[in-house]
């Protein structure tokens, strides 16, 4: 898969971050999500989301799926995730939809924080991740007019993404 400058900011990202389609197939994600899972990336691409949530948290997902519908973005989400080795773990997640240029639904860029990691520490390491992935959005803006349909879209969908984080009081999450 085509990756954008805009998508470059999150493929070592210190959050975890994933896209899936309309239906809930994950299209990408970066090393954090798949390491913190537990898999090799080739392992988590085309498959649902739901293989990653216990079957305890399959009503939840489900919940959240339906509300991502419903107004385009889920913020403040508690689900409990799934590893590989079967542990799990409480975390938070927020998505922001992705539409093409007519507007059409493409899928969502997620954020899942775990809630077991979470300290002052973690907490500064985000702050400062977000701030320079601002500004390297804030950069690739400045060329926004030659960037094609797709890297536009792309622009677009992690843009939105990162309002709704930084929008996120992250001393809440050691709650």
């Amino acid at each position: 898969m085509h990756q954008t400058e805009a998508r470059k900011i999150l493929k070592d990202a210190p959050i975890m971050w994933r896209r899936i389609n309309s239906i809930g197939i994950i299209l990408d994600c970066n090393s954090t999500y798949a390491s913190n899972l537990g898999y090799a990336k080739s392992e988590i691409l085309g498959r649902p989301i739901f293989e990653h949530v216990p079957k305890e948290s399959w009503n939840e997902m489900n919940d959240s799926l339906k509300k991502w519908f419903e107004t385009g973005e889920v913020t403040h989400r508690r689900i409990v995730f799934k590893r590989q080795d079967n542990s799990t773990f409480p975390a938070l997640l927020h998505a922001a939809s992705l539409y093409d240029e007519k507007n059409n639904l493409l899928g969502s860029n997620t954020v899942i924080f775990d809630l077991e990691k979470i300290d002052e520490k973690k907490i500064k390491e985000y702050r400062e991740f977000f701030k320079n992935a601002e500004a390297k959005l804030d950069e690739i803006y400045t060329d926004y007019q030659n960037l094609d349909e797709n890297e536009k879209s792309e622009f677009d969908g992690l843009k939105k993404m990162f309002d709704l984080l930084s929008a996120t009081n992250l001393d809440e999450l050691k709650d």
